[in-house]
């Protein structure tokens, strides 16, 4: 993190940044909590999940307003350009994380009411903590700004997609 000459303009990027890992834990725990429900058939989880998704929303229009009074009244460049933009991106990710986790507790209900699917379920929780690792590692690669953490967790994304490919074959 660079030091700025102007003390607030720096909170307020440290702040932006703080904002974006509260969120994505906020996020990680949607996604634990939304794969835990099909696991256990849990429906007063999975309405939970369901419930908590406003917040995420919230939060994302939060971040998105507050990266935009930086860009428009700091101007910022280079760093703390990127620094800004990838807090609007990740906010934006996160919630479309959140929302996909609402799916899946959405699923979860309507599959609580049916017969219990051992494999499917066991696959998909495996799938779901694969998941849910690579989200805390790439939010912990952003709260650290190692840049070479990130790309190793992108790098292996494949590994999920095939899970996911499997699971539907």
């Amino acid at each position: 993190m660079t030091q700025h000459t102007v003390k607030a303009y720096g909170d307020e990027l440290n702040q932006l940044t703080a904002e974006v890992a509260r969120m994505g834990g906020l996020a990680e725990a949607q996604v634990a909590d939304a794969v835990e429900s099909v696991a256990r058939r849990d429906v007063a989880l999975a309405r939970a999940v369901v419930e908590r998704d406003a917040r995420l929303d919230g939060l994302h229009r939060e971040i998105e307003k507050k990266a935009i009074r930086l860009i428009a009244l700091r101007q910022p460049v280079a760093s703390d350009l990127r620094r800004t933009l990838a807090a609007m991106k990740l906010a934006t990710d996160l919630e479309r994380t959140g929302d996909l986790a609402k799916n899946i507790a959405k699923r979860a209900l309507i599959l609580a009411e049916g017969e219990p699917m051992q494999p499917l379920t066991r696959s998909i929780e495996r799938m779901g903590k694969l998941v849910s690792t690579r989200l805390r590692d790439v939010l912990d690669a952003y709260a650290a700004a190692e840049v070479e953490r990130a790309i190793s967790v992108w790098n292996t994304d494949d590994e999920v997609d095939e899970h996911y490919n499997s699971l539907f074959r």
